[in-house]
């Protein structure tokens, strides 16, 4: 429904492997046949992010190769399997011709602790050297919030090639990448359709949207919520490209949209006050000040 409804991929949820109550031979085969008819009833490309994290390296690459001969081109794996067994399955996809995600699941143990461990923004260095295609770098707003200017400095440490100084984005010394190849960036968590101007302003449109709860929480079905992101794209990208402030007008620019695309993809009230709420974790390394008047 999902596919159907407009989004180019799906996904296993990072915490699946083979629980007894869906096993992963049985979940990749279910998962291509809707691949499949998505196809058939679209005319589009589409994926599904299937999750080969295993115990062992024997495990991961029986469930790529069982991937592969269902002829998926994506499969993902978790920060949890290890940094050699990350780069090992990062050589298997290229060499396989699949697209590689990587979740970072895990990463709080150690990356949102302030007394111990290492900033996210290293992790991300890491896997661009280990060579992954996508990594979950934050949203700013929804679940995986942070600091704005932080999470720029993710995003940059995966996209860019030469870094610069930029203490206020937790670059302290430059960098120069040369040719090694970029990671797409991954916002999702707790996010929606009514949220895509500040998407746009903080962190892009060089960036994979993910909407869970934000696609299957649409009260028509999964579908609706499928195709009420995808609306919500094209529409906020329309009034980019037109020079429109859609930063300022985002919601009104939605609410127009609701109003001709119809209340089925905008139902009254279905996204514009949902918020996660608590307090952030990931905060800035450095604060700027303004200097001091002589």
């Amino acid at each position: 429904e999902g596919l159907k409804g407009g989004l180019d991929f799906l996904k296993d949820d990072e915490n699946i492997n083979s629980q007894p109550f869906m096993r992963w031979k049985e979940r990749f085969l279910y998962s291509m046949e809707a691949v499949n008819r998505s196809i058939a009833a679209t005319g589009e490309v589409k994926g599904h992010y299937m999750n080969v994290t295993a115990a062992t390296m024997e495990d991961m690459y029986e469930r790529a190769e069982f991937a592969k001969q269902l002829g998926t081109v994506i499969i993902m794996i978790d920060l949890v399997i290890g940094y050699t067994a990350i780069q090992t399955m990062a050589i298997w996809a290229r060499k396989n011709d699949m697209i590689f995600p990587f979740h970072r699941a895990g990463n709080s143990t150690y990356s949102r602790q302030k007394i111990h461990g290492m900033n996210f923004r290293v992790i991300c260095k890491w896997m661009r050297m280990a060579g992954v295609d996508h990594i979950h770098a934050g949203t700013v707003v929804g679940k995986l919030e942070g600091d704005p200017l932080m999470i720029r400095g993710f995003y940059n440490t995966l996209l860019e090639s030469y870094l610069a100084v930029n203490l206020p984005q937790g670059i302290f010394f430059e960098q120069d990448w040369a040719s090694l190849r970029k990671v797409t960036p991954v916002a999702s968590g707790g996010i929606h359709c009514g949220q895509m101007h500040q998407f746009f302003d903080n962190i892009g449109n060089d960036v994979v949207l993910q909407f869970g709860g934000g696609t299957i929480g649409h009260p028509d079905g999964i579908q609706a919520g499928a195709k009420t992101n995808s609306v919500a794209l094209e529409t906020l990208l329309i009034a980019r490209n037109e020079g429109r402030d859609y930063v300022a007008e985002g919601p009104q620019i939605l609410r127009d949209a609701a109003k001709t695309r119809g209340p089925f993809l905008f139902p009254r009230g279905w996204w514009k006050d949902n918020t996660s709420n608590y307090t952030p974790t990931d905060t800035a390394d450095i604060i700027g000040t303004p200097p001091k008047n002589p």
